[in-house]
């Protein structure tokens, strides 16, 4: 059984997102402030992340800062706030997805099931074979299998979705992607989220990876059009 740890201040809302989920075959527990979910986080394996941004204690992009420095774990964001600002702050941060209040239990349900699924079909893909795992390009080195990156020898730490959209790119050089293919292929909700994730997500890989990310060697942009993975 899958589980899922919801960490929200608000017992109304964290005891129906739990239902719904145990109906759906989920084992659920919950946290109603920052630091408790943080040390549950730290203590305990889970399949997917529900986090509450406006926690008591600590708040959640704080949380998720510190998730991504530590676990590759799917992260879905939920806020009362619909500000745009916060939902690029979410996803620059590592989130998979981000859900505004008032939402339908059942689309929590079906995003929740989404990124369980997807993540459990890339680490089938990633650790069905022993060929072809790690890719070397100029300094750059791709374990597919251990998803781990190094440049030039030293290891950097990438979010799962900035993993996914470097290794994508990599896996399919000198190729120019927009930004929405990209956004349908990594995030794979198509219409449920903002292609500028993508900006978001690229400039991070940049600020990781190159020496110079404002004159990138790996992921150019190619104006007009998109990004190209340049071999």
């Amino acid at each position: 059984m899958k589980k899922i740890l919801i960490i929200e201040d608000d017992q109304g809302i964290a005891e129906l997102q739990r239902d719904y989920l145990e109906v759906a075959g989920f084992s659920v527990k919950i946290c109603s402030d920052g630091i408790s979910g943080m040390q549950s986080i730290q203590d305990e394996e889970h399949d997917l992340i529900i986090l509450d941004i406006m926690l008591p204690g600590m708040d959640g992009l704080k949380i998720l800062q510190n998730v991504r420095d530590e676990k590759d774990v799917p992260i879905l964001l939920v806020s009362a706030k619909k500000d745009e600002i916060d939902k690029i702050k979410g996803f620059g941060l590592g989130a998979d997805d981000y859900i505004t209040k008032p939402f339908l239990p059942g689309e929590l349900v079906a995003r929740a099931t989404a990124h369980i699924e997807k993540y459990e079909r890339l680490k089938n893909k990633y650790g069905s074979s022993s060929k072809g795992l790690t890719l070397n390009i100029r300094g750059l080195e791709i374990q597919r299998d251990s998803r781990r990156v190094f440049v030039n020898g030293k290891e950097v730490n990438l979010a799962q979705k900035e993993f996914e959209l470097l290794c994508f790119m990599a896996q399919n050089p000198n190729r120019v992607f927009d930004r929405e293919f990209l956004f349908e292929k990594i995030w794979g909700l198509d219409s449920l989220g903002d292609t500028s994730t993508v900006t978001v997500h690229v400039a991070r890989i940049r600020e990781k990876i190159e020496a110079n990310p404002s004159n990138p060697q790996y992921i150019e942009t190619v104006w007009g059009a998109g990004y190209r993975f340049r071999a």
